[in-house]
């Protein structure tokens, strides 16, 4: 373990979670102006103009959540009042519908945008929209961290599973869509486990994907769409993990001799399905863990990895902040990046509710 980590997830580290997937979100963000901006080394360059990351402060009108934090904030809610079930699910649309009221200056995207519309909350299956074979978007990655805190012990992976896959194609019904809300949940209950980094790539394959399958059968949603267009996710995973030499899932990580911002820009063009990085589902949760492996107990490093990059660096960074904030809480986070980020008490409240619940 590092020794920077303490043993077991506190109620501060599940607050730190939530509060700093937010502050991932809207760095990777910046209004826009990082999200889509395609080179790395650009905006490092801007960066270090303001300062560097110690100088930033983390506030309105410059530095506004995305829709990222906003989805995450509706699925953490929903959660924390403590429904279970089909209430749970129809809880889960009713809020993803009132956030996409919450939406100006945020790029939501369109997939989310246009299946959101069609929830109806309340209404029997109502919390499921028609399969789209284009639906393998980062959308329900980048919401569905909180599931992992809320569902953390290894004996809850097929609840955890099985709302992740619900949760995820409440918008993203392609499987590589909503798997990757799997995966970012399945790697924050990995973090409160403080199961080894080197492994979670692995028990994502060998045991929350068998499950997910197994899941999607038994659920009887889409299954012949679902299993024709399966296996996308897990080959990307296995190259990724071939690459990094954890297909065994121990160390050490492979890492190439020169992996600064440039190389970083290449590599996860090569992770992802059209030449932007973490815009899919495989690829936002996989960038997340890329940056985790490199970063250690380093925030700045952590940040440098998971939102100074020029694919879609606000829902990388919220995943990659979010399981970084589990492991080391807010330590050595320089205040400003945090203070007086938007919804912060929002954020806070509901690390703190799924703590209560959790435990």
């Amino acid at each position: 373990m590092n020794c920077d980590m303490s043993p077991t997830a506190t109620v501060d580290h599940y607050k730190a979670a939530m509060l700093l997937s937010g502050v991932g979100d809207a760095v990777g963000y910046k209004h826009g102006d990082w999200e889509f901006n395609f080179s790395g080394p650009d905006i490092l360059k801007e960066l270090k103009k303001m300062g560097g990351l110690k100088k930033i402060k983390v506030n309105l009108p410059e530095w506004p959540l995305s829709d990222d934090t906003i989805l995450h904030l509706a699925t953490a809610e929903a959660l924390a009042t403590g429904k279970e079930g089909e209430s749970l699910l129809h809880e889960v649309a009713a809020l993803y519908k009132k956030g996409m009221c919450d939406m100006s200056g945020r790029a939501p995207g369109r997939t989310t945008v246009n299946s959101a519309s069609q929830l109806r909350p309340g209404q029997e299956g109502g919390y499921r929209v028609p399969y789209c074979p284009k639906a393998g978007g980062c959308g329900a990655a980048m919401r569905a961290m909180c599931i992992g805190l809320r569902y953390p012990e290894p004996a809850q992976l097929e609840t955890l599973v099985a709302v992740a896959v619900e949760m995820g194609r409440m918008t993203h019904t392609h499987p590589t869509g909503f798997l990757g809300g799997v995966a970012a949940a399945l790697f924050t209950a990995y973090a409160v486990q403080r199961r080894p980094l080197e492994s979670w790539g692995v028990g994502l394959l060998n045991e929350a994907c068998p499950v997910a399958e197994r899941f999607v059968k038994s659920a009887g949603f889409a299954v012949m769409e679902t299993e024709r267009d399966w296996n996308y996710f897990s080959e990307k995973w296995r190259s990724y993990l071939d690459l990094r030499g954890l297909s065994n899932g121990v160390g050490p990580v492979v890492w190439p001799e020169a992996y600064g911002p440039a190389e970083r820009d290449q590599a996860y063009k090569s992770f992802s399905f059209s030449g932007w990085g973490g815009s899919s589902g495989h690829d936002a949760p996989m960038i997340a863990y890329d940056a985790l492996l490199g970063a250690g107990a380093d925030w700045e490093e952590l940040i440098n990895r998971a939102a100074i990059h020029g694919g879609d660096s606000d829902s990388t960074a919220v995943i990659a902040c979010c399981c970084w904030g589990v492991l080391y809480g807010t330590k050595g986070v320089p205040e400003g990046n945090y203070a007086k980020l938007e919804y912060r008490d929002r954020l806070e409240k509901s690390g703190e509710q799924l703590y209560a619940l959790s435990h």
